[in-house]
């Protein structure tokens, strides 16, 4: 067992899921663009257009990172123009209740 007191590093299966969760969630963008697809099928080009503020370099670095993690599935069509779709894995579904819930904070904090 592993936890960090200090200097000395100790793991336990808590802290292992919590560096997974942070890996997860980390960036400004991942928690949105998983917003964002929620259970729906959507085509980079929507996403792009759904989240105009993140840059287009940034938004596949994020995309490429959620599918590495296993939290989004990208499916690529060989056609032209090329089409590439993403969505949640079963894994991915499984955070959006707990994303949704999280828009509370942010509900508390807009009421004047």
């Amino acid at each position: 067992m592993n936890e960090q007191i200090g200097t000395q590093t100790f793991s336990t299966p808590k802290h292992t899921a919590l560096v997974k969760t942070l890996d997860i969630i980390s960036g400004k963008w991942r928690l949105y663009i998983i917003y964002q697809l929620g259970t729906e099928t959507r085509r980079y080009g929507e996403l792009r257009r759904m989240i105009p503020d993140v840059s287009e370099k940034v938004l596949i670095q994020e995309l490429k990172a959620l599918v590495g993690l296993g939290v989004l599935e990208k499916k690529s069509f060989h056609e032209v123009p090329p089409r590439v779709e993403y969505s949640l894995t079963a894994k991915g579904l499984q955070v959006l209740p707990n994303l949704i819930d999280l828009t509370s904070i942010g509900e508390m904090f807009l009421e004047p």
